[in-house]
């Protein structure tokens, strides 16, 4: 079973950096199927980050530059780095591996 626990959220000010982990257990055969999503306030989940068959990832345009996902080898972890952070990146941040989701996290710029 497998099961995904986010953490790393809180309050920040705009321009700031928090780095989200999701932490990762069960049968997974790799990490790098783990995805980011996010669900802003009064809007639908959206992605947000995930590795591709290239050794790269892919970003929704939103945070294309200001974004990272990354992995570390040695442990079931994924992380999402977000540097330059803006009030619209306000939302519940989620990871999720094959049609299952972690609790999320809240993630909130504000000055």
């Amino acid at each position: 079973q497998v099961q995904l626990v986010e953490s790393g959220g809180g309050l920040v000010q705009p321009g700031e950096s928090l780095t989200l982990s999701c932490d990762a257990s069960g049968n997974i055969p790799s990490t790098s199927e783990i995805r980011w999503y996010r669900q802003p306030p009064g809007e639908q989940r959206q992605f947000i980050a995930a590795f591709n068959r290239i050794g790269g990832a892919n970003y929704a345009d939103s945070v294309k530059g200001r974004f990272s996902i990354l992995r570390d080898p040695d442990k079931m972890t994924v992380y999402l780095r977000m540097s330059n952070l803006r009030p619209e990146d306000t939302a519940v941040y989620y990871c999720y591996f094959r049609a299952v989701w972690g609790q999320g996290i809240q993630v909130t710029v504000s000055s």
